[in-house]
């Protein structure tokens, strides 16, 4: 099965995010995509606002539990901290080796993609979809391992989201109704 990787803090995940996953399933050969909560970005170790691992998980979990195509998992949960692809890509395709895993990362780390660790291996071994981002052109690209996507914008970011609940002002198509309470309640000072 090709499934498609979609690292993230998910903090919290929203309706971007699952829409994006959803317009890719259709603009491409991929059967499902794994949204990898990670523990620790290597790129954000000052994270401070950074909701526990298992109750980002359990959020991500019932905002796709009614779509067997959209997975939430807690793989890098078990790996050594912090979270690289690399390792983590080898790690899924050594415990999965009946699957071929698809990279999906969005323009802004596209644009950095040169600084992650073992970034030529990651290209030299998998696939990578590339996502637009609002304020990250993707520069023209013409290698055989990496697709632009043409998907939609989805301008929504889980800072708003979190700012959102501070001010107490609605998430209402930001995130699936079904976790607004969740949401608000996780996010409470």
């Amino acid at each position: 099965m090709k499934i498609g990787i979609y690292g993230g803090s998910f903090n919290p995940i929203h309706c971007g995010h699952i829409n994006l996953a959803r317009e890719l399933l259709k603009q491409t050969d991929i059967e499902q995509i794994w949204f990898l909560i990670t523990p620790q970005n290597p790129f954000k170790t000052n994270a401070t606002d950074l909701l526990d691992d298992d109750l980002r998980l359990q959020i991500a979990q019932k905002a796709l539990e009614n779509d067997a195509r959209l997975i939430a998992s807690d793989f890098e949960f078990h790996l050594p901290k912090p979270s690289y692809t690399w390792d983590t890509l080898q790690a899924l395709s050594r415990a999965y080796t009946q699957h071929e895993f698809i990279l999906i990362i969005g323009a802004d780390n596209w644009n950095a993609f040169d600084r992650w660790y073992k970034h030529e291996e990651i290209l030299n071994h998998y696939k990578v979809i590339v996502y637009p981002r609002p304020n990250y052109p993707i520069a023209v690209n013409d290698d055989p391992r990496v697709t632009i996507a043409k998907t939609n914008l989805y301008p929504i970011s889980s800072t708003d989201i979190r700012q959102r609940v501070k001010e107490k002002k609605s998430l209402l198509g930001l995130v699936p109704k079904k976790i607004i309470r969740l949401v608000k309640n996780s996010y409470k000072n």
